[in-house]
């Protein structure tokens, strides 16, 4: 391709919106216009699709709910919720709304995991930027420092609990269903952390729920200080312009309808038919070109700002969890799935690039830029260190497309709520109409139900050994011994597991290494 024909690409496959100045550039992947018209059939029907699920069709058919995300943002804005979770967030800024101590609330801790966590802190990441916790209290205008459990390891645990004040924090609890183990576990020892610092929990709990969950039970039954109602037909991965995102950003002063207002630009724009004016259409079409309609390449999301490193974070699981799927909607096994992983521009360099430039072809690569800087940085003469940035953005393109890699581009014009809510909104209808165009169900998660029945059975089987343990009077021996001993030798590797982590914990286990015959030696009392 000649210099004049490159012009001519991207004249024809940019995207702009100008009122925001939202861009998307497409050149540098490798497909034609004969394979986009190739995928028309595809398209016709995946926006019929997108109409229908808009409309209020079924579209989670495993849980029998429609999935209103795209919809439900359009009003939120003018809803009673939203007034109510402005209120509360400003009241408790300015003292007015105090824990049960009467002290002003000083911070906040997100208890949630997936979408309830990774929205909230991309968000608080790139908003208010990383050091948000350190600054005064003025500083933050009143607004709360903003902490997250978002898994049910001790060490996070014990990290934000050696640093919040009980009588202070205000604790946000975040399950749809209120089913979620790593959730109610963190739950459990937060209220266990107030008992132990005599601070009644109550009047410092918050909920994010369905009505009648078991979390909403829990609140109520507890007099938890407030509950907000989530609604059952927005999923985790796709609920950061819900109730979700909005109540940890209002407490931290940011202006979440600027948020709501660009996602709901993204989507007026992205309800187009035609593929080359939806920017949101496009890119899917991309994915599946790039791809062979398989995934058969790696995303690779690089946005040039260290204010939006959780982008690729965000979107690997709003992807990866969307379209990693077995079954199409036929029933019949495809084992579809498309991989993400990302880094930093600039930083990028030192890391992975790398093996972009000169390894495996198997990936396309997603460049964000930001075209303001947030400050004036000189570092020479007619030089500052935005244009370095810039430069580094453009050379690794060059030198990607040069090598015949696959490259598209996303600019924004800063980093701002409209312009995340863009964004956002922008991969959720890429995603969606991906996963039409691949025949596969975007609004379900077989795996990770898969995944926590797998667990619950390791968590049984721990019973179990406990109970056959302490009922024998204790054991020793190798795991293959204990296992045969109490009746369980088929589990002899997961036994050995369950010993291990004991051993490391509690005093009624431990364990020596036998050299002779290479394996550890379990004592059990």
């Amino acid at each position: 391709m000649n210099n004049q024909q490159w012009i001519e690409r991207n004249r024809k496959y940019t995207l702009t919106d100008p009122e925001s100045g939202f861009s998307l550039a497409v050149a540098g992947m490798k497909f034609t216009a004969e394979q986009l018209q190739h995928l028309s059939a595809r398209f016709e029907a995946a926006h019929r699709e997108m109409q229908k699920l808009e409309a209020g069709a079924i579209k989670n058919p495993d849980e029998n709910r429609k999935v209103t995300h795209f919809t439900d943002r359009a009003d939120y804005t003018a809803s009673p919720l939203f007034r109510e979770v402005q209120a509360f967030a400003e009241a408790i800024a300015k003292g007015e709304i105090t824990g049960g101590a009467g002290r002003k609330f000083e911070s906040a801790v997100i208890n949630g995991i997936g979408g309830s966590a990774l929205g909230p802190q991309l968000m608080q990441y790139a908003i208010n930027g990383p050091y948000w916790n350190e600054l005064s209290d003025a500083k933050r205008r009143g607004f709360l420092k903003l902490y997250f459990l978002d898994n049910t390891d001790s060490a996070g645990f014990a990290d934000l609990t050696a640093t919040i004040d009980p009588e202070t924090t205000l604790v946000v609890n975040i399950s749809k269903s209120g089913g979620t183990q790593e959730t109610k576990n963190n739950t459990a020892a937060l209220q266990d952390f107030f008992k132990s610092k005599n601070v009644d929990f109550a009047p410092h709990f918050a909920a994010i729920t369905m009505k009648d969950s078991s979390l909403d039970r829990q609140a109520r039954a507890e007099k938890w200080f407030r509950v907000f109602d989530m609604a059952e037909s927005i999923g985790g991965r796709t609920s950061e312009t819900s109730v979700v995102g909005h109540l940890p950003a209002a407490l931290t002063g940011i202006n979440f309808k600027s948020f709501i207002d660009g996602a709901c630009a993204m989507d007026r724009w992205t309800r187009n038919s035609a593929v080359l004016d939806n920017p949101a259409y496009l890119m899917a079409a991309l994915w599946y070109i790039a791809g062979n309609g398989k995934g058969d390449r790696n995303l690779v999301i690089v946005p040039y700002s260290d204010r939006l490193i959780l982008l690729s974070r965000y979107f690997q699981q709003l992807i990866m969890e969307s379209v990693g799927k077995e079954l199409d909607l036929d029933g019949k096994t495809v084992h579809q799935g498309l991989n993400v992983f990302g880094n930093k521009g600039g930083t990028d360099a030192h890391a992975f690039i790398q093996q972009l430039n000169d390894g495996r072809d198997d990936f396309f690569v997603t460049f964000i830029e930001v075209l303001k800087n947030a400050m004036p940085l000189p570092v020479g003469e007619n030089m500052d260190m935005g244009n370095y940035l810039h430069g580094f953005l453009a050379g690794l393109s060059s030198a990607l497309r040069s090598k015949g890699r696959q490259v598209m581009q996303i600019t924004i014009s800063e980093i701002s709520p409209y312009n995340l809510g863009m964004i956002i909104a922008l991969y959720e209808r890429t995603v969606a109409v991906y996963a039409e165009l691949i025949h596969i169900n975007a609004f379900h998660q077989p795996g990770v139900q898969a995944y926590k029945l797998a667990a619950k059975e390791i968590l049984d089987l721990r019973a179990k050994v406990l109970a056959a343990t302490a009922k024998a009077g204790g054991a020793s021996g190798t795991a293959a011994e204990i296992a045969a001993a109490i009746g369980l030798p088929g589990d002899e590797v997961e036994i050995a597991g369950l010993f291990d982590k004991a051993s490391a914990n509690c005093p009624c286990v431990s364990r020596a290494w036998d050299p002779a015959r290479k394996t550890w030696i379990y004592t059990v009392k």
